[in-house]
């Protein structure tokens, strides 16, 4: 495997739940793993390692030892996990081999985790309860530095995918009343995979959907509404752009677009202080889950 990484103690808390005194502890009482420390003694750990600490987390959480565990080969360890993982319906360690499959670039790793969920849940709980949380916390590394785009982008693709695949699979839904929605993305923002389960969503309940996709000049938005009218556009605001300019932009939305329903998802809309009658604020996913039901 080539190694990408480099990952800090924290970085390992933070994705495998396993707080940075037990990992030391290991490290001192099981030399579980073996850390690489800067001039300055700080710990630094590669890919092997976190998968390795990922795979650990799983067996403890399902009941083995830590002293059992510090027993077994790294090949030992991996067969334990994956025969686990085939049956448990517990979501952090889906979560935790999603993140293996990730490090390792391994599609057929990722493809058996995402069957097995969607038989367990079906699609749409899947994606909420597993992808979402997992998207959230890649999110994090990507802007700490501590995966490789190469990484990011072989995992978003293949998710991009699943949706896409799940989107086209919907045919026909019944909806006695359906609206028309317009989903785009504003032009500086390129992440589209929440939009597009946004997609899946809206048409699994017999909406109408526009799909623009990502980074839609404004212009362009305004020759859309005029040739199809639409009851609401639907937009996210997922980077971290400046907080007046992204203010300001949805001031211009809510006024230009005064006759629609303006929804905005995204874990950076909480950061929107527009007051406006037609702007709706949804930074949850359940959140939007919630008003479209409602339709």
């Amino acid at each position: 495997m080539i190694t990408m990484g480099t990952y800090s103690i924290k970085d390992l808390e933070r994705l495998s739940g396993i707080k940075a005194h037990t990992i030391r502890i290991w490290e001192k009482r099981y030399g579980l793993i073996e850390p690489t420390r800067t001039n300055t003694n700080i710990r630094t750990y590669c890919d092997a390692e976190l998968k390795k600490i990922l795979n650990i987390s799983i067996l403890n959480r399902n009941g083995l030892k830590i002293s059992k565990i510090a027993k077994l080969s790294s090949g030992e360890i991996s067969g334990l996990v994956t025969r686990l993982t085939e049956d448990t319906k517990d979501a952090d360690s889906q979560l935790e081999s999603l993140y293996i499959s990730m490090i390792d670039l391994d599609e057929n790793l990722f493809e058996k985790i995402i069957s097995r969920s969607v038989i367990q849940m079906g699609f749409e709980q899947m994606v909420i309860q597993i992808l979402m949380p997992f998207l959230h916390r890649v999110g994090i590394m990507w802007q700490t530095g501590t995966i490789s785009p190469a990484q990011e982008h072989f995992i978003s693709n293949l998710i991009r995918q699943k949706l896409i695949v799940a989107i086209d699979s919907i045919f026909s839904a019944d909806n006695a009343n359906p609206k028309t929605f317009i989903l785009f993305l504003p032009e500086q923002e390129l992440h589209e995979l929440g939009l597009l389960f946004i997609y899946y969503l809206l048409k699994k309940r017999g909406h109408k959907v526009i799909y623009l996709g990502a980074m839609l000049p404004f212009d362009s938005l305004r020759v859309v509404a005029k040739l199809k009218p639409a009851d609401y556009l639907v937009t996210s605001a997922i980077s971290s752009f400046d907080e007046d300019e992204l203010n300001e932009y949805f001031k211009e939305i809510s006024q230009e677009f005064s006759d629609k329903k303006i929804i905005v998802t995204g874990q950076h809309s909480e950061s929107i202080k527009v007051q406006s009658k037609n702007l709706l604020i949804l930074s949850l996913v359940a959140s939007f889950v919630d008003e479209i039901n409602k339709l």
